[in-house]
This record gives C-alpha cells, structure tokens and sequence, in this order.
C-alpha cells in the first residue's frame, strides 16, 4: 500500500473533501446514516488495516480512564504505573502514548492489546459514525493518515451528489 500516494492525493482534494463534508452538515440526505454505513462496509472489504498500521505508527490515542483501566488490568499492572510507563499529558490535557508508533503494535501490524484497545482505537478511522458531519474536521484530518478515510470520503461523494 502505498501511503504517500494516498496522502498526497488527500492534500490534492482537501478543499474538495472540505466542501463535500461541509455539505453533508448544511443538507445530508435522510439515510446519511444507512449511507455511511454501507460505505464503511464497502470501503473495508477492500482495504485492509494490516497491511498499513499507519494510524498505528504515526498518531497516537487519546487514553480514557476506562482504557486505562481496562488495559493495565489486562497487563497485570496498576493503572498508575501503567500511566507512568506508557502514557504522558499532551498540551489539551489529555493522556496519550508517551512515544510512536504504539507500543502495542507488533511486527506484523496486529495489535497486542486488540480485545482491550482504546475506545479511541476501537472506533478509528470514524467511517461508521452516525452524524458523521459532526466531525468534518477530524474527518479530514484522517484522510491524510488513513487510506480507508480517504477512499470513504471518494466513495460517499460517489453516492452523494
């Protein structure tokens, strides 16, 4: 898979894609919804997450107190010293990995904490959201990271014109 080519085709269509998002807020058909759906599913078959990781190795979750929680009980650890180990306070005051790519991604790009990962893992890169619109920003943001957000955007403005 080819990222770069994937990013500079989302750097290429960011106002495109901007506009198109922007739309979805002002007007969105009826079965937006249905729409986002069938297009997550679709986008899916297609791409494969293992195969590039990228959201894996450049950009790093934000960890709720549930995450943290859960994962150090998985670890056998404490949530303090899991805190201390992996995770810092970022300038929004949120905790997320001290370093990248995760630490919990093995060399075959499968995650080592998969059934506990983040909710923030757990629901990247958004393309099945509800009211998707509500996020046009970060949603553009993924594009450049994520090939399957950028084939999501192209597929949905394929559907909805």
């Amino acid at each position: 898979m080819d990222l770069q080519l994937y990013k500079t085709e989302a750097q290429k269509k960011a106002k495109e894609h901007k506009k198109f998002l922007e739309s979805l807020k002002k007007k969105s058909p009826k079965n937006l919804d249905y729409i986002v759906q069938e297009t997550h599913e679709e986008v899916f078959e297609e791409i494969d997450c293992l195969s590039c990781a990228n959201c894996c190795k450049t950009t790093g979750p934000l960890f709720t107190e549930k995450d943290i929680e859960r994962i150090s009980k998985h670890l056998k650890m404490k949530p303090k010293d899991f805190e201390k180990k992996f995770l810092q306070i970022d300038e929004d005051q949120d905790k997320v990995l001290q370093d990248l790519p995760c630490w919990f991604l093995g060399e075959d790009n499968k995650c080592n904490i998969y059934e506990v990962r983040p909710k923030a893992c757990r629901e990247y890169p958004h393309t099945d959201r509800k009211k998707v619109f509500q996020i046009n920003n970060l949603m553009l943001k993924n594009t450049l990271i994520c090939p399957a957000a950028f084939v999501w955007v192209e597929k949905m403005q394929e559907r909805i014109k």
